[in-house]
């Protein structure tokens, strides 16, 4: 009889844990989840892009360039970081489209080019400090 209770405080711990203590599928759950999930390559699409969104210094550049058009030399200097460094955030942001830029004589000035891709940055981090304060 112990070595049944063992076994019960082992599996309960389990699903303390988030596991099924047994191997079963729900047949017409598993059909329906299935039929819902979109296309891999479309899944793996929004994967590279929340990649892209994934650097800390592309956040700051979306911020930096937040309701103002900054030059690659200002926005280098306003992050702290180098020419080379800024202008290899800047391309990933414009592959993304999060970012555009305009040519003035030899200046490149950036402004955000779809704010959706600032304003769900800006959604992640108000919902990080709630859960902070929780």
């Amino acid at each position: 009889m112990k070595l049944g209770n063992d076994h019960m405080k082992k599996d309960e711990r389990k699903v303390a844990k988030g596991l099924c203590e047994v191997d079963c599928v729900d047949g017409p759950r598993a059909t329906q989840a299935r039929a819902a999930l979109p296309p891999e390559d479309e899944s793996r699409g929004v994967a590279d892009a929340l990649k892209v969104l994934a650097h800390p210094g592309r956040l700051r550049v979306l911020s930096a360039l937040e309701g103002r058009e900054l030059c690659v030399c200002d926005l280098a200097h306003v992050l702290g970081i180098s020419f080379s460094g800024t202008s290899q955030q800047l391309k990933e942001l414009r592959r993304l489209g999060a970012v555009e830029f305009r040519a003035e004589g030899k200046l490149a000035y950036y402004r955000i080019g779809d704010p959706y891709w600032l304003k769900l940055a800006g959604k992640v981090s108000k919902k990080l400090h709630a859960a902070l304060k929780s």
